[in-house]
């Protein structure tokens, strides 16, 4: 098979690279240099070029504060897009999987939120991820899309990477305890995906899914996991949400039901402490990495 992944250069994309290097599938990446997919004569031309028998798309406009300032970024991004990806799979007989976002739910509920569950995002950000939703939707092709949620890993900018840094340098630090959910490390959602594809499991199975590692946290807990794995000794402080005033709301209580994909795909999901502890281990070992290529090349001058 012929699997596209797009927004190949982003968190997702490419902990998808690791993840399906072994494949007997064939693996084409791109991302907007390759290819436009705002454009949808350039979508249709890459979909027919390499027969492509699914699209896996990681491309999205994430940043949820700018996205209330750049609307209509946003939109073509995460609606327009993702309709043009839906057209070319239906007219090509393909599949599309798609990652969404736990933001298209309000989250002022108490209990995890199932795929069934009534959406009413908040935010520019989660309406138009919500809008990309209902376009697959309307369009007709064979999908499965994924909603997920505070996603991490070691490539790009997230939560884990800026803590790490934070934590390091300052010796006291406030996050928030309010906002309670489960974080996401990329290459385990990259590992279900793929796992799902090489096993044929796509089909016949299209709906929508929830993944997120396995329990619940704050942002608070969150960052004193990550000071504590790093080795860094910061006081984190929990604090309350309107103390860092946002133009979006966020949602206070993002947990994700996953007992339908686990059915489904008989997935094993791991417990997110155990999930950043492999993150922050490669983390290190690549800090290693580059220390002793920087200790080289100061030697060799």
């Amino acid at each position: 098979m012929n699997v596209l992944v797009t927004g190949a250069n982003g968190q997702l994309g490419r902990e998808m690279r690791l993840v399906s290097r072994d494949s007997n599938n064939h693996y084409i990446f791109a991302d907007v240099e390759e290819l436009d997919i705002t454009n949808l004569d350039a979508v249709r031309k890459m979909m027919k070029d390499n027969k492509v028998d699914i699209v896996v798309n990681c491309a999205a406009y994430t940043n949820v504060d700018k996205a209330e300032d750049d609307e209509a970024t946003a939109r073509r991004i995460n609606r327009d897009a993702v309709e043009n990806l839906a057209v070319s799979c239906r007219e090509n007989g393909a599949t599309l999987i798609h990652v969404s976002t736990d933001y298209v739910f309000p989250g002022n509920g108490c209990i995890p939120c199932r795929e069934d569950m009534p959406v009413s995002p908040q935010g520019v950000y989660g309406k138009t991820k919500l809008e990309g939703e209902e376009a697959i939707q309307r369009v007709g092709c064979p999908y499965l899309i994924f909603r997920t949620a505070w996603l991490y890993s070691e490539y790009g900018n997230n939560f884990v990477k800026t803590m790490r840094r934070l934590t390091k340098e300052k010796n006291e630090l406030n996050v928030v305890f309010d906002q309670v959910g489960t974080p996401t490390y990329a290459y385990d959602l990259a590992e279900a995906i793929c796992e799902i594809i090489e096993l044929e499991q796509y089909k016949g199975n299209e709906g929508i899914y929830h993944y997120s590692n396995e329990g619940v946290c704050s942002w608070f807990d969150f960052a004193k996991e990550i000071a504590a794995l790093s080795g860094n000794e910061c006081d984190i402080r929990p604090c309350h949400s309107d103390e860092f005033p946002s133009k979006v709301k966020r949602p206070h209580y993002s947990v994700l039901d996953k007992t339908k994909v686990k059915k489904t795909f008989a997935l094993t999901i791991p417990y997110w402490k155990d999930s950043l502890k492999d993150c922050i281990d490669r983390m290190k070992f690549e800090d290693r990495v580059y220390q002793f290529f920087d200790t080289l090349k100061a030697t060799k001058e």
